[in-house]
């Protein structure tokens, strides 16, 4: 093993609903927008925008360019709050660091993830960093690991790819060749995704990668 890969979402940051849902709500409040119906729309155009310009999805529901601003900027500090490393998370990139491993992280998000995320705990730790909306790729797309591997420069069997299933990421990083491991949130007996309920190797923490590079 000469590398390891990890999604973002509920892998190395916990994805909090609750808190999105508050972002959401503010939002859909300086559109003028009731929340639910809001909800819905924003959470139909997640491909868009994922892929692409945030701006531009605030444009397609409504924003000016008087309001964009302040749109973008709750985004922003909606990040901030969030981006906490699971516990043990970033001695484990250390440790795999210092033992010599390439690092990567894939993630499926929007613009304000890659802009600041120099600015988070992870500044430094990762070798390659390939987020969606910068590269117009998304997982399972093999081309979005390849693009990963291709900047650690390892082969895919070479490569170990740990997340939580969305995104059928599981299947798509092993299409791409490489292993992948699943993670689970410790109180969870199976994955919210259908795809990936039974999917063997599992663990609970980000410090049990360290036992699978061995």
């Amino acid at each position: 093993m000469r590398a390891v890969i990890f999604d973002l979402w509920d892998t190395l940051v916990l994805y909090d609903v609750e808190h999105s849902r508050a972002t959401e709500r503010r939002i859909a409040e300086r559109l003028g927008t009731d929340p639910d119906q809001f909800h819905r729309v924003w959470r139909e155009s997640r491909s868009e925008r994922d892929g692409g310009s945030l701006a531009d999805s605030f444009r397609s529901v409504g924003a000016t360019d008087e309001l964009l601003p302040e749109l973008l900027d709750l985004r922003r500090n909606a990040f901030r709050e969030v981006a906490v490393p699971q516990a043990g998370a970033l001695e484990t990139l250390r440790e795999l660091r210092q033992r010599g491993l390439r690092l990567g992280m894939i993630s499926v998000c929007s613009e304000e993830v890659a802009e600041l995320w120099e600015q988070t705990p992870f500044a430094g730790l990762f070798d390659s960093t390939v987020f969606s909306c910068s590269v117009g790729l998304r997982k399972p797309d093999p081309a979005i690991y390849r693009l990963a591997l291709d900047e650690l420069g390892v082969e895919p069997g070479d490569a170990m790819f740990v997340g939580d299933g969305a995104n059928d990421e599981l299947a798509g990083a092993e299409r791409a060749g490489m292993r992948a491991v699943l993670i689970l949130r410790p109180e969870q007996d199976e994955p919210h995704w259908e795809e990936a309920r039974g999917w063997q190797p599992r663990i609970t923490s980000i410090p049990q990668v360290l036992e699978l590079v061995e």
